[in-house]
């Protein structure tokens, strides 16, 4: 099949991207102007890398054009900053979106797998571990644009047989994380206890989450394009909870360092606890998470540490 990733050239996009690629699927990959391709592509690796704007009409009808199904990874946002500008997170975002499925319409494409939240669309939870039936109160401006994306992807199956997958991520991590978008704490807490630097702790180190490897979740969206079914939503993650004390206890026993740590007062956005259920993606994708935190950790570090060595 020939899919098209918005988005393809990230932490993320990259990893599904080379899963498809050696499921033996044909690509054409959508980044912003600029960004360089994250690899060679070897010549039996039959990808197309194109820049444009996610805003502009004429770049969403070329990139969209002769596909058979569209993986919308892009955010423009994060959920630290959202809230400052709303109106730039629902222009870039919501509005992009909404043209990216009118796109979809003229073109006849009806297949589109999104990325949503699995930790700000529901907000603070009322029950742990969170289905996907849970109550959705997001409190940060990522979370609703995300939501919103979602009710229109639901609006476009009904008007218009458009057929959408949301997968609602929890905390992801792995190799090709980024440091500096200030978002991942596996990321940051890796990067300063490989660079023997004190992490900072916002709270006591007990707020938990769902920690999901990169390679389970491109697995997950596998899995998705080739779903047909009803479900729309599904919760991807380890289904497991980690206290921030934990994952430093573990950061410490891969890396055999021990790592100062910086507790500073909690702030007001941080839940305390996020956790997803994940049975509707193992009963009717046939999905589930092959890797442990610990096994994941070690892979996302020797990686880290490899790359720093290489340059």
């Amino acid at each position: 099949m020939k899919y098209v990733i918005f988005g393809g050239g990230g932490f993320i996009g990259s990893a599904i991207a080379d899963r498809l690629l050696k499921e033996g699927h044909s690509l054409r990959i959508f980044e912003r102007p600029r960004v360089p391709p994250y690899r060679t592509f070897a010549p039996h690796e039959s990808v197309e890398w194109i820049s444009g704007d996610l805003q502009s009409k004429h770049d969403l009808e070329e990139a969209i054009k002769g596909v058979d199904g569209v993986l919308h990874l892009v955010s423009t946002t994060l959920p630290k900053s959202s809230n400052e500008d709303p109106v730039y997170d629902v222009q870039t975002n919501v509005i992009a979106t909404i043209n990216m499925l009118n796109v979809m319409v003229e073109q006849k494409v009806d297949k589109i797998v999104f990325i949503s939240s699995g930790g700000t669309v529901y907000g603070k939870p009322v029950s742990c571990p969170l289905s996907e039936d849970h109550p959705t109160n997001p409190e940060v401006s990522y979370g609703i644009s995300k939501l919103a994306i979602e009710k229109y992807l639901y609006l476009y199956s009904k008007l218009h047989n458009i057929k959408p997958v949301i997968l609602r991520v929890a905390n992801p991590y792995g190799e090709r994380q980024r440091i500096e978008t200030a978002q991942g704490a596996i990321a940051a807490f890796v990067s300063r206890a490989v660079g023997d630097k004190a992490i900072d702790i916002w709270g006591d180190g007990s707020v938990t989450r769902d920690y999901i490897y990169i390679q389970d979740i491109a697995s997950a969206f596998s899995k998705a394009l080739e779903y047909d079914g009803e479900q729309i939503t599904f919760n991807i993650g380890s289904g497991n909870g980690t206290t921030l004390n934990t994952l430093i206890d573990l950061i410490e026993k891969i890396t055999h360092k021990n790592v100062a740590r910086n507790y500073l007062p909690a702030r007001p956005f941080d839940v305390p606890v996020n956790v997803l259920d994940c049975t509707l993606a193992k009963t009717h994708l046939g999905w589930e998470p092959k890797h442990s935190l610990e096994v994941g950790l070690a892979q996302t570090i020797r990686w880290y540490v490899d790359t720093l060595k290489s340059e």
